[in-house]
């Protein structure tokens, strides 16, 4: 099986080797400038992400794809820390080949410990890399207000007020509902980004994967999956952090839309092109006619 990570800070995975516009190299580009890159989107450019279904979704330093096929510098890969109904294995989509990198034979994200970015975005010390929120490395060693930890070029050190440190990524912290509000806080007008999975722009579904991954649960990457799985909560029993999920023609239709709960009749979501991060009332708003299920994926703190 051939494994690659993601050696930059922000990859973004492409419906196919030829959907990247002109204006997206920026996006495509090695060392890639995201920020560039969304400075010069207009509201037609980036609505065309999602409207000429041309982006699936993105990935983050260090994280690991199984390779499927490579094409005109691209290659095709599968995301696995990415669930969904379009492939068993995990998330497809196509990136570009100077992106990626070889795995080491030494990388061992799954059992080994970690440091997790916990800030919405961090500098690699001493470069000009800077991180997202959640952004998940292999750690060596930890001292003096620093971590080293391993990365795809080798390796590279953190600031240890922006992160945390983990046994393993299967010992991490597991937060409540009112942990993965109050992450999901931090993102208050963070402008829409279609596909978006990282710190410089979120989707709806991409926010409601992120903040619960930020406290220990992978769910399914898009919103109809993230509706399939989970606990069913009845929706006169939603608690701060379940998910709430809307369909068209008011709850009956298709699944389209994700936030989190955040208590008092709020939701907290990212909602769609041209818009930020945000929390609204819920009455007399089209969510409220349009909602149709919740879900849950976090577990009560123990007494």
């Amino acid at each position: 099986m051939d494994k690659r990570l993601v050696n930059v800070p922000v990859a973004t995975v492409w419906t196919s080797y030829n959907s990247a516009r002109e204006l997206d190299v920026p996006a495509v580009s090695n060392p890639a400038n995201i920020n560039r890159w969304l400075e010069a989107l207009t509201f037609e450019t980036r609505l065309g992400l999602c409207e000429q279904n041309l982006v699936q979704t993105q990935l983050l330093y260090g994280e690991e794809v199984i390779v499927i096929e490579e094409k005109e510098n691209w290659v095709h890969v599968i995301v696995p820390d990415q669930p969904t109904s379009k492939n068993k294995n995990g998330y497809p989509g196509w990136v570009p080949s100077s992106q990626l990198v070889e795995c080491p034979l030494d990388w061992n994200i799954k059992e080994g410990p970690v440091v997790i970015v916990k800030h919405p975005k961090t500098f690699l010390i001493e470069s000009n890399i800077e991180l997202s929120y959640q952004t998940i490395l292999p750690l060596i060693k930890e001292g003096q207000g620093k971590v080293l930890v391993k990365t795809p070029n080798g390796t590279g050190l953190l600031n240890s007020d922006h992160v945390t440190v983990s046994k393993s990524l299967a010992n991490r912290y597991k937060g409540n509902g009112a942990d993965i509000v109050a992450d999901g806080e931090k993102f208050l007008n963070l402008p829409y980004l279609w596909g978006g999975m990282s710190s410089y722009g979120y989707d709806c579904s991409g926010f409601s994967y992120s903040m619960c991954k930020a406290n220990g649960y992978i769910i399914p990457r898009d919103a109809h999956d993230q509706a399939k799985a989970g606990l069913e909560i009845r929706l006169e029993e939603i608690q701060p952090g379940d998910l709430l999920f809307f369909a068209y023609e008011e709850g009956k239709g298709r699944i389209h839309h994700v936030g989190i709960y955040y208590g008092d009749g709020k939701l907290l979501h990212s909602p769609n092109t041209g818009k930020t991060v945000e929390i609204i009332p819920l009455a007399g708003t089209i969510y409220e006619r349009e909602l149709c299920a919740a879900r849950r994926y976090w577990v009560k703190s123990e007494a």
